[in-house]
């Protein structure tokens, strides 16, 4: 037996391709399913089953098409009773070709539906699929449904990660979410393990009662993306395939006639465009999580337009939105010198350095922005500062306090979320001036340095 795993930073999860014997199993796919298939033909794999652990919060997914493009049986909890067609599993039935079964074991917690799929070969178990149950060092989070379920969600994850830590010890752990994800209750470590390692090692396995993990998993979580939302409707009612990433090519005409049309997402490094954007522009620098970052600031399926550069993986931006349901792009400049050379307006921030940020500091008047989540900003607070989590100000605005007179020095930990941040204050009116490649911890130690 071979499990390949294929990891989705940008998002914290893995998709997983189990193969035995020339059959193959295929783990929550996201809706890109182009690279599982080509490596299950690769390997000259039959899919013989689609698995879902639950109904996707934070993508898009890619089992019903890899299911009708392979032929293979497209398996879903029963407690989904999702709109399209599928095999609906329940708890502790197998699935059985040859020598190679699958059972499922409902695992609710993560998601009401929630199952996890056990695999045995000659009647023995070898892996575990948990999605989004146990995870490699945390659980999954229990208050996606709303913080009025959340209790009685954590209550039945307190079961359920207890009953899948009562698996032989052997037995490896293949988890949906992982570090990075928003779906996780606490930072989730490496993406495999095995059963025996979490229960030496885990922390949410380690709560001496129900009462105690309840509050243990509630306590601290942070704010997740609000095109959550709309990921679980949207897998319920039937997941669109993949779009096709071939968006026209806009030139500086172009993009001033839609500019007034969609939401202008600049995905240039931070330096270019702090030089010079278009006007409004939500800038997002080109990253692993760039779709995540757009999807959490900018209404759910509202229309784009993509500013880069002419080395800008365009491709995998576009990629990155469309795992999240944001397939309405109306093109992409690679033109932003023409626009300034045909003399349209252009907005700008400034990009400073740790020396001349803490510099500034002195000036009469000074103000500091502490857009960094709310969990950072209670373990390293910059005393006098303001603070606002990136996305709150794109519902809440800037703080209270806030002068629009005077420059804003906005800081996060490297200068990736300030730069979103100083976007969004240049359309309420504010002027920021952003720390680039340091943070507010660094800030707050260059102040205490003698």
């Amino acid at each position: 037996m071979d499990i390949s795993t294929f990891r989705t930073d940008g998002l914290g999860d893995a998709t997983y391709l189990l193969s035995h014997a020339g059959l193959g199993i295929l783990v929550d796919p996201q809706r890109d399913i182009d690279r599982f298939m080509q490596a299950a033909a690769a390997a000259g794999i039959e899919l013989r089953w689609v698995l879902e652990t639950h109904l996707h919060n934070d993508y898009v997914s890619g089992g019903r098409h890899a299911s009708a493009r392979s032929g293979a049986e497209l398996v879903l909890p029963a407690g989904a009773v999702v709109a399209f067609e599928h095999r609906a599993a329940f708890h502790g039935e197998e699935l059985v070709a040859d020598d190679l079964a699958v059972r499922p074991l409902h695992t609710p917690g993560h998601t009401p539906e929630h199952l996890s799929y056990l695999v045995l070969v000659a009647g023995t178990p070898v892996a575990l699929f948990s999605g989004g149950s146990l995870l490699a060092g945390s659980a999954g989070r229990a208050d996606l449904l709303g913080r009025d379920k959340a209790r009685g969600m954590a209550r039945a994850q307190y079961q359920s990660v207890r009953r899948l830590a009562a698996l032989p010890d052997d037995v490896g752990l293949y988890p949906t979410h992982g570090g990075g994800s928003f779906c996780t209750s606490s930072a989730a470590g490496q993406t495999t393990s095995t059963i025996g390692r979490e229960k030496r090692d885990n922390p949410v396995l380690a709560y001496p009662d129900v009462e105690a993990f309840v509050a243990g998993e509630l306590d601290g979580l942070l704010p997740y993306p609000r095109y959550y939302a709309h990921m679980g409707p949207v897998n319920y009612q039937g997941p669109e395939p993949m779009p096709d990433l071939d968006v026209p090519e806009l030139d500086a005409a172009a993009l001033a006639e839609l500019s007034s049309e969609v939401t202008v997402v600049d995905a240039r490094p931070r330096h270019r465009s702090a030089e010079a954007h278009v006007p409004g522009a939500l800038a997002v620098e080109h990253s692993e999580q760039f779709g995540v970052w757009v999807g959490w600031l900018v209404p759910f399926g509202a229309p784009l337009a993509l500013v880069a550069d002419a080395d800008t993986d365009v491709a995998d931006a576009l990629t990155q939105l469309a795992r999240i349901g944001f397939d309405d792009v109306r093109g992409v400049c690679t033109q932003m010198a023409a626009w300034l050379d045909a003399g349209h307006p252009v907005a700008s921030f400034e990009l400073v350095p740790l020396a001349a940020f803490t510099a500034r500091l002195d000036e009469p008047g000074a103000q500091v922005l502490d857009v960094r989540d709310p969990q950072e900003h209670a373990d390293a607070a910059l005393p006098g500062a303001l603070h606002r989590y990136v996305p709150d100000l794109v519902d809440d605005g800037p703080p209270a306090g806030l002068d629009a007179a005077k420059p804003v020095l906005v800081g996060c930990a490297t200068g990736f979320r300030a730069t979103m941040a100083a976007s969004l204050l240049l359309r309420a009116g504010y002027t920021p001036v952003v720390l680039d490649d340091a943070g507010i911890p660094d800030v707050a130690e260059a102040l205490r340095a003698p």
